[in-house]
């Protein structure tokens, strides 16, 4: 029997997740690891399950993802919004209930760059008056 498979990519800050769903039992693998050995911060689990529950096809399908860049809290919001966008493509009337919790919204926030001159991106030089 076949498997079906969607994908997803998310993104946050410089970390990239590309997401593969297939049915399965439910299995969340970053990066060849189970989850709760890839990221040992437990109170970020809740947030990479959070699409899956809130669709109620939390047990339903296996999670395989591979993710670059970042920390770990980036590339949590990254691979909360593939799967996110990966269950789109699944369901498309799922949209209204991830839309409405903020899963289908890229966070636009990233480092500012540093200018010359300047200690950081907006601290300025230490003023001496001699």
């Amino acid at each position: 029997m076949e498997k079906v498979v969607y994908l997803g990519i998310g993104r946050r800050k410089t970390a990239v997740a590309r997401v593969i769903l297939t049915t399965g039992s439910g299995s969340v693998k970053v990066n060849g690891k189970m989850a709760e050995e890839y990221f040992n911060l437990k109170f970020l689990l809740p947030e990479i399950f959070k699409p899956l529950q809130i669709s109620n096809l939390d047990g339903k399908f296996n999670v395989d993802v591979n993710v670059s860049g970042g920390g770990p809290r980036g590339q949590v919001d990254a691979i909360k919004l593939g799967i996110a966008r990966a269950l789109l493509k699944i369901d498309a009337s799922l949209r209204t209930v991830l839309k409405s919790e903020g899963l289908l919204t890229r966070d636009p926030r990233e480092k500012e760059r540093k200018k010359y001159g300047l200690h950081s991106a907006r601290k300025d030089r230490q003023y001496r008056k001699r």
